[in-house]
């Protein structure tokens, strides 16, 4: 079964959630970011381009429009290599583990497992950054005591979508967690 939901990220930007439900232990949250902007793209190009123009007419050397073409197609080439992430993908399988996937522009994908044994909880945490946003991140568990966290994994950091939508997700997680710890103690 699969569902999209549309929410928005703590700037306002349109932000667009796709839930699979595979079955009661395997779901996945599909985070989708609008795509680079071609006004925006422009806007910056004509931006540098004309810079560069300006300084050519003052110093009359070629090299400077040259290297304004270079480090425009540098700094694209960057952004939607290393920095522009397109869409976020959580899937939790209770049995397994936690896989956090993140697809960039240029179609490179990054991507985090984490086993179930060392996952502690899922939570909504929160921060202050110059106003209170709210984040889902995974705490794991220190191997060394077993009551204790011995590293917090932020999700969905680039979308950073708003409180509604991680509560839905956060609900899902605790249902899978929650599933997994009954099977796990039962004989």
């Amino acid at each position: 079964m699969e569902e999209e939901r549309s929410f928005s990220d703590i700037c306002g930007g349109r932000l667009a959630l796709q839930r699979r439900y595979y079955s009661p232990s395997c779901r996945e949250f599909c985070l989708s970011c609008p795509r680079l902007s071609l006004r925006s793209l422009t806007a910056v190009t004509c931006t540098v381009w004309l810079a560069a123009y300006g300084l050519f007419t003052l110093c009359e050397n070629s090299m400077i429009l040259s290297a304004a073409i270079f480090i425009t197609l540098l700094g694209l080439l960057g952004y939607l290599h290393f920095v522009k992430i397109d869409q976020e993908t959580l899937l939790i399988i209770d049995s397994l583990g936690i896989q956090m996937t993140s697809s960039y522009a240029s179609g490179k994908e990054s991507t985090t497992f984490i086993e179930m044994s060392k996952v502690k909880d899922v939570v909504i945490n929160e921060a202050i950054y110059m106003k209170v946003i709210y984040y889902l991140c995974i705490l794991l568990k220190d191997p060394v005591e077993p009551q204790g966290i011995s590293q917090v994994v932020p999700v969905f950091q680039s979308a950073k979508p708003r409180l509604d939508c991680l509560i839905e997700v956060y609900r899902s997680c605790q249902e899978i967690l929650a599933h997994q710890k009954a099977t796990s103690t039962s004989p």
